[in-house]
């Protein structure tokens, strides 16, 4: 990667609105990229994409249409404002160029059923996983950690997925909040298990920060 982008990977709680990220991006005004997961924007997209021109941030997570099945889908909201990426999830996967990246994205449990479904798989620089919950076993978290760093060898990318603070899948009584960093060649830059602070990750030189505490 010759670009260099500084990311911010966010684990919020759910909301119906989205205070959480705008708190994030007035925190954090040197970051180029923002991270949040499956579903999070909820009904909320118009607002965000007003915050990514308002903050000059790139936003790139998940959202959710209650009137489609299934409801949740992938969204890109560059700088400007305007969305560059809006696709349903179990589709076909999309990849953009975002300001010299060429960036995938893949939605939660896409990560097992159908990974990078996509033939054209050249020249990728990052692939994103917004997770919708967190994991319901510790079985569930090293399945999707070790899923993830095949995916980043596969593709040489580095990949980058994120969950909510909370949030069970199916009413489980377990939830293990999830993040991750793999580079290219499958090494972790960050492997986050019951850890939801917010993390700065500087892409070109693979450091990891946290900028401040959330969820207190």
């Amino acid at each position: 990667m010759g670009v260099r982008m500084k990311f911010l990977v966010i684990q919020p709680k759910f909301e119906k609105n989205i205070v959480q990220l705008e708190s994030e991006l007035r925190n954090n005004p040197s970051v180029d990229v923002l991270i949040f997961p499956e579903g999070y924007l909820n009904e909320n997209v118009e607002q965000a994409c007003i915050l990514a021109k308002n903050y000059n941030k790139i936003l790139i997570g998940g959202h959710r249409r209650l009137n489609d099945s299934p409801k949740d889908r992938a969204i890109i909201i560059n700088r400007s404002g305007d969305i560059v990426l809006d696709r349903i999830k179990y589709s076909q996967t999309t990849f953009k160029s975002v300001e010299g990246l060429m960036i995938g994205h893949i939605l939660c449990d896409e990560l097992v059923k159908q990974g990078v479904k996509n033939e054209d798989i050249s020249a990728i620089d990052l692939i994103v996983h917004p997770i919708g919950v967190g994991m319901f076993s510790e079985e569930q978290f090293d399945e999707w950690i070790n899923e993830a760093k095949k995916i980043a060898v596969t593709y040489k990318s580095m990949i980058i997925g994120t969950s909510h603070a909370d949030g069970s899948f199916r009413g489980s009584d377990v939830s293990i909040p999830i993040a991750y960093c793999f580079d290219e060649n499958g090494d972790a830059i960050f492997v986050s298990k019951n850890d939801v602070r917010t993390r700065m990750l500087d892409i070109q030189t693979k450091t990891v920060s946290f900028p401040q505490l959330i969820n207190q």
